[in-house]
């Protein structure tokens, strides 16, 4: 993926796949005009340099894609070992079956909800987590842009976890919300590019398993505070975003159906506005470790939980399932307008077991309809995900 200057100074810069260089743009037009002499041709030559600047630089529609928990059971973390052939960790052929989900996105993000381990170990699965860091790679190398880091395990390893996590990320290249390393880092927001737009992405969390944020680092890990939630999103749309994007680690776990407090959130949230215009335009649930539905709440789409992307075998198999969404979004018709969905679908994906892996569910059945397990994890993600009306408001099954 190509790279430019920052969005926003103290932040590395993160660039999807289909973003146009501005620099390159701005570069082609002057040597245009300088190849082309004086008088009523040069002029013409600069009217076409910014007809062809503007055009490059319009705002066009693109696609998000937001996927569900990384969750590194001990299991997960021996798979990889097994797929780096014994020397370091792999995690590439299990997220594999994610590829051309994510490449064909034009931004996409991810949940990041373990913390990493220190170079060489120790890590550790449930219940205290620490994940080997190669991870970061393995998920930028698939395609993802940034990832949410605000989780109910984002303090298992103290302050030197949060740091190890967001420096391996740094290192990856890979965009990070929900965890910060300084009360600046915490209060910069993230800002990344698809469609000509400016995206914000904030990350929040219900809690900290009990683990107390330390005395005077509040910056540690976002909690979810309503009033916070939107002095945030405000403060994003101050500094330049066209769209605020909000991941909320919440719900009550293994149930499909979404708690009083989701509701009530989501319904606080979608109604909050300054000016006229949406303070949030997308809210991304994660944590429940089930499926739950996707809803349209005050006009905006609210994906109460996606579920577990990866995770290892647990005694409750629906630990395994999960939705990845897809929302399309068209620019304003005026300058300065808000963005909308033109496009809402829902991706389900199981995790097969020998090995680990993602399997894309409607990719897995076509032309292969008597694979019976795969079929009926479909219809259990199909059923949860559409339980709150969202065909009603257009949601579709992509692939």
């Amino acid at each position: 993926m190509p790279s430019s200057a920052p969005l926003h100074p103290g932040r590395p810069s993160f660039a999807p796949r289909l973003r146009r260089s501005l620099a390159a743009v701005l570069l082609a037009a002057p040597l245009a005009v300088t190849a082309c002499g004086g008088g009523s041709g040069e002029a013409g030559e600069r009217r076409a340099a910014r007809t062809e600047r503007a055009e490059r630089t319009a705002p066009r529609p693109f696609t998000l894609v937001a996927t569900g928990d990384l969750l590194v059971h001990d299991s997960v973390i021996l798979q990889a070992q097994r797929d780096a052939g014994g020397t370091g960790h792999d995690f590439g052929p299990m997220l594999a079956g994610a590829a051309d989900l994510v490449k064909g996105a034009d931004l996409a993000l991810c949940h990041m909800e373990t913390v990493y381990g220190a170079e060489g170990g120790p890590f550790t699965g449930y219940p205290a987590f620490q994940t080997p860091p190669e991870i970061a790679r393995a998920v930028r190398g698939l395609g993802y842009d940034g990832c949410s880091t605000a989780s109910n395990h984002t303090l298992d390893a103290g302050t030197e976890g949060v740091a190890r996590t967001l420096d391996a990320m740094d290192r990856a290249g890979l965009a990070h919300a929900g965890s910060a390393r300084t009360q600046a880092e915490r209060d910069t927001p993230v800002l990344l590019e698809a469609g000509g737009a400016r995206i914000a992405h904030l990350a929040y969390t219900y809690g900290t398993n009990g683990i107390p944020v330390p005395e005077g680092k509040p910056w540690l890990v976002n909690l979810m505070e309503p009033a916070q939630i939107v002095a945030d999103a405000r403060a994003a749309r101050a500094s330049g975003a066209d769209l605020v994007i909000v991941s909320l680690h919440w719900g009550t776990e293994w149930q499909e159906e979404p708690d009083a407090t989701q509701l009530a959130l989501a319904e606080e949230l979608t109604a909050s506005a300054e000016g006229g215009r949406r303070d949030i335009d997308l809210i991304l649930g994660t944590h429940a470790h089930v499926p739950q539905a996707y809803e349209k709440v005050n006009g905006t789409w609210v994906v109460y939980g996606m579920g577990d992307q990866v995770a290892g075998e647990m005694t409750d198999p629906r630990g395994q399932l999960g939705s990845a969404a897809r929302f399309t979004f068209a620019p304003p018709k005026e300058r300065g307008g808000a963005w909308t969905v033109r496009k809402a679908e829902f991706v389900p994906h199981a995790v097969d077991n020998d090995p680990i892996q993602v399997v894309n569910l409607p990719r897995a059945l076509e032309g292969e309809p008597g694979q019976e397990r795969w079929r009926e994890a479909l219809d259990a993600i199909s059923s949860a995900v559409l339980s709150r009306g969202g065909a009603e408001d257009g949601l579709t099954m992509g692939r």
